[in-house]
């Protein structure tokens, strides 16, 4: 049949698809949050149209970045626009990755305003924009703005815009032109041409002088000031096993002054793991000096070693470049501890979750605490130990022997005699600043060697076997001693390799380039200490 000249009409489009008022405007704004310490790079697209009030939000937003529309439309009112004219889409691209946090806040409001015709086009130059907005238009500090910008930076943005408030922390980042902004008013404002914005001026780097508590406070004790120093010189691992009131917290909390200044690199290293956790003096803006962290013996596994939904740094990672102290080292979870055991080998901590992977440094000095028995007072002569044999040996047994291997130093704190506290006359202890000076000379020996390629790493107790053969071989009565002790004593290999770290790090004290058979007796001496041996003796 043939068919009709006249064809029919197109059939008229729904009455709803025809009503679809067009698109207004387009803009997108750069912005960022972090998974882990790396950047994740965030494009704010946003669509707009006259119609309805409407606001659709995708992109996989977690509840504080879909409750940003509450604060940004507010803080856009303050400008004097109303969005009740508008149907706004917004997107987070990529849409497949996660978004936390109030970060966006500034970036979703220019992108507001610029979609809806109150901003040029291409105003922020594709810089970085970061920031919290308050409901009066004021932008509020936010978290991680060190690595943020220290991304932006890697993957070339050349701008930014941070709040003020985190201003101090952003001028330790060069090569970034970076304008601290204190409401949005103000930054719409220099987007339109209106007022100028001053850019921020870098910020050299002063390493701050120690001010905490002083070595010479704690009396007596020879062989525990000894470890102490043993351990700042070289970064090893220290246990301190004493009766309550010996000073064990007491010598530990001044560690961190025995340690070497930290460089820039460190530094910055050590302020992101602080800045993602909201920890960083916003006066400040650096975390310049060995940070100190004492956890509770009741934390829990998360906050020790870090994790959580959006995976946070845990203690481990906060007192990276610094010192670790674990008070009443057997009262903490045994499952808790354990879970050190990795990050103390490979210097990071590693949290894998359904949707992402991040990675935080976890490189401290660990210092643990504890006592000899249950009652604390095995060994003490003023006071009379209540606990069995037994009961002692299953006090320490809560401590696994993977653990003590990675712990190069454990070294007994007797009760101090009273005369050294009561005698006006007692000999003055050496103070901090005279035993840093030993460490800083011990570790300038190292930073040599590493210089001229002798070993890769700076810390001695970093040394792998192929740098250890190189820098580490004792002499022969050395090597005729350290055979002897594995033999009779039973040390692991790991066991092995840290005596000859800690022998090593005795020679650089000695100022000595060769390690001889004293530094090797010295190093097993303050490795192979029996708690229950040594007390009881």
């Amino acid at each position: 049949m043939p068919r009709s000249a006249v064809e029919p009409a197109p059939p008229a489009l729904p009455n709803a698809l025809a009503a679809v008022p067009p698109l207004l405007g387009l803009c997108s704004v750069r912005s960022g949050t972090l998974h882990g310490l790396q950047l994740q790079p965030i494009e704010v697209e946003v669509a707009s149209r006259r119609g309805p009030s409407l606001f659709q939000l995708a992109g996989l937003a977690e509840a504080a970045v879909r409750e940003a529309r509450i604060r940004v439309a507010s803080a856009i009112a303050r400008l004097g626009i109303a969005l009740d004219e508008y149907a706004l889409t917004v997107s987070l691209a990529p849409a497949d990755v996660r978004k936390s946090g109030s970060g966006l806040d500034v970036a979703l409001a220019l992108g507001i305003l610029g979609a809806i015709g109150h901003l040029p086009s291409g105003a922020t130059r594709g810089a970085l924009v970061l920031g919290e907005l308050s409901l009066n238009g004021l932008v509020r500090p936010i978290r991680g703005v060190l690595p943020l910008l220290a991304g932006a930076r890697r993957i070339g943005v050349k701008e930014a815009f941070v709040p003020r408030e985190n201003a101090a922390e952003a001028a330790n980042i060069q090569g970034l032109r970076v304008w601290p902004i204190d409401r949005l008013s103000d930054l719409v404002a220099a987007l339109r041409g209106e007022i100028q914005l001053q850019e921020l001026e870098p910020a050299p780097y002063f390493c701050r002088a120690f001010e905490g508590p002083d070595l010479a406070d704690v009396r007596g004790q020879p062989a525990a000031r000894r470890a102490a120093e043993i351990a700042a010189a070289g970064f090893h691992n220290l246990l301190l096993v004493g009766p309550p009131g010996s000073g064990k917290s007491l010598l530990a909390r001044r560690l961190p002054g025995l340690l070497p200044a930290l460089s820039l690199e460190r530094a910055l290293e050590t302020t992101a793991v602080h800045s993602i956790s909201g920890l960083v003096d916003s006066s400040r803006g650096i975390v310049d000096v060995p940070p100190f962290r004492a956890p509770h013996h009741t934390v829990s596994d998360v906050g020790l070693i870090g994790g959580g939904s959006v995976p946070r740094p845990g203690e481990i990672s906060l007192a990276h470049n610094g010192v670790l102290f674990l008070d009443e080292l057997p009262e903490f979870r045994r499952a808790t501890l354990e879970a050190l055991r990795q990050p103390l080998e490979d210097g990071e901590i590693r949290i894998v979750r359904a949707r992402m992977r991040v990675t935080f440094p976890a490189r401290p000095l660990l210092v643990g605490a504890m006592n000899p028995c249950p009652c604390g007072h095995h060994g003490n002569p003023r006071v009379s130990c209540r606990c069995s044999a037994e009961l002692r040996q299953r006090y320490m047994s809560r401590l696994s022997g993977p653990l003590l291997d990675r712990i190069d130093l454990q070294v007994p704190v007797p009760a101090v005699e009273l005369e050294r506290w009561s005698d006006a006359g007692a000999r003055v202890e050496e103070t901090t600043e005279s035993v840093r000076k030993r460490v800083s000379l011990a570790r300038a020996m190292q930073v040599e060697r590493q210089r001229r390629g002798e070993q890769a790493v700076t810390e001695n107790a970093l040394l792998d076997l192929k740098d250890l053969e190189r820098v580490g071989t004792p002499d022969a009565a050395g090597r005729n001693l350290l055979h002897k002790a594995a033999e009779q004593l039973g040390l692991s290999a790991r066991g092995y390799v840290r005596v000859l770290r800690v022998s090593r790090t005795l020679a650089d004290l000695d100022a000595s380039d060769a390690v001889h058979g004293t530094h090797v007796g010295e190093a097993i001496r303050a490795r192979v200490f029996d708690p229950l041996a040594d007390q009881a003796g």
